[in-house]
């Protein structure tokens, strides 16, 4: 059995672990997805990962606004060229969508931001690309 290349380009990919001024972080397109998307999308590393620096999270589980205000300062910090988040369908996993979008604008840069909704069989179920603004 021929095994599948990993796309995984940095470590440690949990955000509460991550340091703001790591040197990945620069220029980076960085995948924010929710702890569970990985297991439910067989396919994530090649749909998803390729060519981004992954940071995950789980909205329900862990401190919300711990991470709210990380990612912010990954971002202000940081010479991120987009943010992309992949969540489940589940309602709680909305969350990560709501506090990136806040990190967004808290970190007062143009950086476009775009949303995969995963479904709990696998597939992917909405894409969103939201133009990239400044906050009012």
């Amino acid at each position: 059995m021929r095994a599948l290349r990993s796309r995984l380009r940095n470590w440690p990919v949990q955000l509460h672990l991550v340091p703001v001024n790591a040197p990945y972080l620069q220029g980076a397109r960085l995948l924010l997805a929710a702890d569970c998307t990985p297991f439910a999308l067989g396919d994530f590393h090649r749909k998803l990962l390729d060519g981004k620096i992954l940071l995950i999270g789980c909205p329900k589980l862990d401190d919300a606004a711990f991470y709210r205000n990380k990612l912010a300062t990954i971002l202000k910090e940081n010479d991120v060229r987009s943010l992309t988040v992949v969540y489940m369908e589940v309602p709680c996993c909305f969350g990560l969508v709501k506090l990136a979008r806040t990190a967004v604008e808290d970190s007062e840069k143009k950086i476009p931001l775009s949303t995969i909704k995963v479904g709990i069989r696998g597939e992917i179920l909405e894409v969103e690309e939201e133009p990239s603004r400044l906050p009012v």
